[in-house]
């Protein structure tokens, strides 16, 4: 999505002779002239704009908590913007939909032409390719087996332009949101339209439109419920939305709760040990440059955690004992098997360890690259039976591939990858390696400069770290996802590959269709080798910590691992619920084995997992739902 970078806590009268507003794309680029030139007029701003409109545009909200100079400037930034996008509109001819048919032939032959090197039995492969009537910028894998995708309405179809309405006030400015059914198979029936709740902002326009939780941050709740978190609430260069959102996988449906008290575009949110969400960051109401350093809390500590599925919560965030002053958006949040909150944000000196608890913030070692780091991925390294004790650090470094894990309070640089990548997607599979796919040159850069769709197509080649930490580059698929890119582990253990509304919408076969977006579909190595071990039935109930619990399958004599594999849910290369943990096989009797469940919460915080059984090979089940869950002790969680 866009972004426009004016200068912070500038006065309007020396901002207008300074400098223009410009794309998130190239963020660092300062033009010499205003986008908007219009001559000027009695009464006329220096870019064109009357008195009367600059008045028009001023918020009350702003004016009250900035004084008049800042509210004037924001106010020239949403007419700037909006009037280069316009302008824009007004030169561009359409896109024609020859090109995007031929672009996605080309695509598609080079495909299966540069994977003939690749064996599937030590690589994977790519299969199904088929469209989707989402982009898929915000995803989860829900404990039901569905997919939730979610985005907003395109302002354009030209993948030459910003599809996203960041800068738009009003009705189109709405969100979307779609549930995949893999049983249904790939057509369009397989799909299911779950829009989000009406909404009337407070952006003077009194309109009603689906919300806008597109650019919000989301993680899964005790119950398998998903909570969200902010949102678009139109120009400003990205302006939050104080949304509060849960959506109920069971029934389908979205749920609004009071808002929060302020804004948040490009948020992260984390679940920690105790089942509560902590959400932090985002670019507040003031919009894009003004990041919020408030954490709060979902739901509040007056209200209890969510675990029953039949229960939507509602109740209020409430503020956290401590801030955390990001000074840029969607930071990675883990929460590790101390029970501490792990924050690491994208400038190398903020990074932070949060305790739930006491409520307290503890500075860490600041990371040794000593860059700014673009979107990027980062996963929690597997631990064995106690959970994850450390993180991996991998994308957003176009210029660098190394890998920095942080462990025991310390950084240390890992192997690196073949090249450096950002807006990445990097998997914990189901045999605990990881799997890279998509990436850039840089947000909405393929390789060969802004809004330009024809990419440097060495970001469409995946790469899988091994266990020994070596990386290998893989398969390419199809399109060149990079920013708002995703993807999930499905039960079966396939990967769901989507996002990018740019690519989706450069390559679109039918752009009248529909069917905006398009899915592909990722076999691992351990799918190619014929049969695998089953696991027939595990319990339906919820399993305490600590505890024994049994399945059934009918080849005991293969399993020699027991996984439990959290669902993934992500956007903007951030996912902050991903985890592996293995489990003790403590009991074999025919065709029944005997699991111990973690230790405690902090291992594998309360909720939904799936649960693989595997072979010496690595080789999974397809996967079973269990649901783990704390009973309070004495004010223990186990």
């Amino acid at each position: 999505m866009p972004r426009t970078t004016p200068p912070r806590r500038a006065r309007l009268s020396a901002v207008l002779s300074a400098c223009a507003l410009v794309s998130a794309v190239a963020t660092t680029t300062v033009l010499a002239t205003p986008l908007h030139a219009a001559p000027r007029t009695a009464g006329a701003t220096a870019d064109g704009f009357t008195a009367e409109q600059l008045k028009a545009e001023v918020r009350p909200a702003e004016l009250a908590a900035l004084g008049q100079d800042e509210a004037e400037y924001l106010a020239w930034s949403r007419l700037e913007a909006n009037a280069a996008r316009q302008e824009k509109r007004a030169v561009s001819a359409p896109y024609p939909q020859s090109v995007r048919t031929a672009r996605l032939k080309l695509l598609t032959d080079t495909q299966a032409s540069l994977n003939k090197s690749f064996d599937p039995k030590v690589f994977g492969r790519f299969t199904d390719y088929f469209p989707s009537p989402d982009y898929g910028v915000h995803i989860a894998m829900l404990p039901t087996g569905k997919v939730l995708v979610f985005s907003f309405e395109p302002v354009t179809e030209d993948p030459t332009q910003e599809p996203a309405p960041t800068q738009t006030i009003g009705k189109d400015n709405r969100g979307r949101a779609y549930i995949w059914d893999p049983a249904k198979g790939n057509g369009r029936d397989a799909f299911k339209s779950v829009p989000p709740p009406d909404v009337v902002l407070d952006d003077g326009t009194g309109v009603s439109r689906p919300a806008p939780f597109f650019c919000a941050g989301h993680s899964f709740l005790p119950n398998g419920m998903l909570g969200v978190f902010g949102g678009n609430f139109g120009g400003g260069g990205g302006t939050g939305a104080k949304l509060s959102l849960v959506f109920d996988p069971w029934n389908e449906t979205w749920t609004r709760n009071s808002d929060m008290s302020v804004g948040r575009w490009y948020p992260s949110v984390v679940t920690g040990e105790d089942g509560r969400q902590l959400i932090m960051s985002g670019q507040s109401e003031y919009g894009w440059g003004w990041p919020t350093p408030v954490v709060e809390r979902f739901p509040a500590k007056s209200h209890s955690v969510p675990k029953d599925p039949a229960k939507v919560p509602v109740s209020p965030v409430d503020k956290f004992g401590v801030e955390a002053p990001f000074t840029t958006d969607y930071p990675q949040l883990f929460s590790l098997n101390d029970g501490k909150i792990y924050a690491f944000g994208r400038t190398a000196t903020e990074q932070w360890k949060f305790d739930p608890k006491a409520e307290t913030r503890t500075d860490l070692p600041a990371r040794p690259d000593a860059v700014q780091r673009n979107y990027g991925s980062a996963v929690a390294l597997p631990g064995g039976f106690n959970g994850p004790d450390s993180m991996l650090l991998l994308g957003g470094n176009r210029d660098n591939p190394n890998t920095y894990q942080f462990s025991g309070n310390q950084w240390s640089m890992l192997k690196p990858r073949a090249f450096g990548r950002t807006q990445d997607d990097t998997l914990i599979l189901p045999d605990g390696k990881l799997f890279t796919v998509n990436g850039a040159f840089d947000i909405r850069d393929y390789g060969n400069g802004a809004l330009n769709p024809n990419g440097d197509l060495k970001y469409r080649q995946t790469e899988a770290r091994d266990a020994d930490g070596n990386w290998q580059l893989g398969p390419v698929q199809r399109l060149a996802r990079g920013y708002h890119s995703n993807a999930v582990i499905l039960p079966d253990g396939r990967i769901m590959v989507t996002g990018d509304e740019l690519q989706q919408i450069a390559n679109n076969p039918d752009i009248k269709s529909g069917m905006n977006g398009s899915i592909e579909i990722f076999e691992p190595p351990y799918l190619q080798t014929g049969s695998r071990p089953t696991l027939d039935s595990a319990p339906t109930g919820p399993l305490r910590y600590n505890t024994a619990f049994t399945v059934n399958t009918s080849t005991p004599g293969r399993v020699t691992r027991a996984v439990l594999l959290s669902p993934i849910t992500s956007t903007h290369s951030v996912d902050t619920s991903q985890r592996h943990v293995e489990l003790q096989i403590t009991g074999r009797s025919g065709g029944q084995l005997t699991l111990q469940t973690p230790p405690l919460a902090a291992a594998a915080p309360p909720g939904y997992y799936m649960l693989f059984l595997l072979d010496a090979a690595g080789v999974p089940s397809v996967a079973k739902w269990v649901k783990l869950e704390t009973k309070d002790t004495g004010g223990q969680l186990g």
